[in-house]
């Protein structure tokens, strides 16, 4: 079983300059703590997202740490120039050392889509266009591709990953269809939300997966060579008390930054494929398993229960959000890597 971390960077109500030295150290702290692999998110025009162009940021990250792994989670293809990103995933690549791990999606929200000028009906069959193009890219010295959506004709790849033959595909997704696509394809998965929810995706990969007969880019470290994951909001303190006197609060802001768009928009029901249900409060998402909050045995005995319910062999930790504290944060990483990561490195 191993761990990797994610963040959406939300706005933390402090100054960003501020936000980004105390995620930049909390990414060291979870670089010492043995963390597999930091995931970003990408959103635009929210305070869900204060990372909005991902490259940038995980530029930074790959010199702030040495050993964990880092990614996108992920690139919205429909928004990028497959040959751009071909050169920012090459040069992100050799910054960290060979530790990239590509995440890339079409982008949940029809939204910020919308104001992208894409079509969010469209954005599937962009999605996959893009994708083919930048796995083409990756793997030539000279590109030739004729799309749909992207042509390019003898164009020189000067760039060139470090990873051969380049790094891992990731897809997160939060409808069986695109886990579906994901498993077709041989890539690593990840799942979010309540655990039937999750299930529900996570069986639909592991499906297509098995009918593919494995993974694209196997990885010795996971068994079977495929990374299959669910996201899981954490806190964890010395007293079910302190974790939700912290914890509460970070995750209803967060769950309001989730819901912040939607809001401006005014809709008030599931939108298109905002299709993740999800509670309104901080009991409703412990009551549903996307949160888990408490001392570090409740927090590990509740992973140990749904690890075995799901079937996955890779933990995303969710453990610095909302208007946390950096030492809230860290102190909450410090007991979880201390006192429930060795008992999960088990599973």
């Amino acid at each position: 079983m191993k761990i990797g971390l994610f963040d959406h960077v939300e706005h933390g109500n402090r100054p960003l300059a501020t936000l980004f030295d105390e995620r930049l150290a909390f990414a060291k702290a979870a670089d010492d703590a043995g963390i597999y692999c930091l995931h970003v998110a990408e959103h635009h025009a929210t305070p869900l997202n204060m990372v909005p162009v991902p490259g940038v940021y995980l530029g930074a990250l790959a010199r702030a740490t040495t050993r964990m792994r880092l990614g996108p989670l992920v690139y919205l293809l429909p928004l990028y120039s497959p040959l751009r990103l071909i050169e920012e995933i090459c040069i992100l690549d050799h910054l960290s050392h060979g530790r990239m791990e590509v995440g890339i999606g079409r982008g949940v929200s029809p939204f910020e889509l919308k104001y992208h000028k894409i079509d969010h009906e469209e954005s599937r069959a962009i999605f996959i266009d893009a994708f083919d193009c930048i796995s083409a890219g990756l793997t030539t010295d000279a590109l030739n591709y004729s799309g749909k959506y992207y042509q390019f004709e003898d164009v020189p790849i000067a760039l060139r990953p470090l990873q051969k033959p380049h790094p891992a595909f990731w897809y997160g997704s939060s409808n069986t269809t695109g886990a579906a696509w994901a498993g077709e394809h041989g890539m690593h998965f990840l799942s979010l939300g309540p655990t039937p929810f999750a299930k529900a995706n996570i069986d639909a990969f592991r499906d297509a997966l098995a009918k593919r007969g494995g993974p694209a880019q196997p990885k010795d470290e996971f068994p079977g060579g495929t990374a299959i994951g669910v996201l899981r909001h954490i806190f964890v303190a010395e007293t079910d008390t302190e974790a939700k006197r912290f914890g509460k609060p970070a995750m209803e802001l967060h769950l309001a930054h989730l819901n912040w768009l939607r809001d401006r928009h005014g809709v008030t029901g599931l939108a298109s494929r905002l299709n993740v249900p999800r509670g309104a409060t901080f009991e409703d998402c412990l009551a549903d398993g996307s949160a888990i909050a408490g001392t570090p045995q409740r927090v590990r005995e509740e992973i140990e229960r749904q690890v075995d319910e799901l079937g996955v062999n890779y933990l995303l930790s969710y453990l610095f959000l909302g208007a946390m504290t950096l030492e809230e944060a860290l102190r909450s990483l410090a007991l979880f890597s201390r006192e429930v990561m060795p008992r999960l490195a088990q599973l």
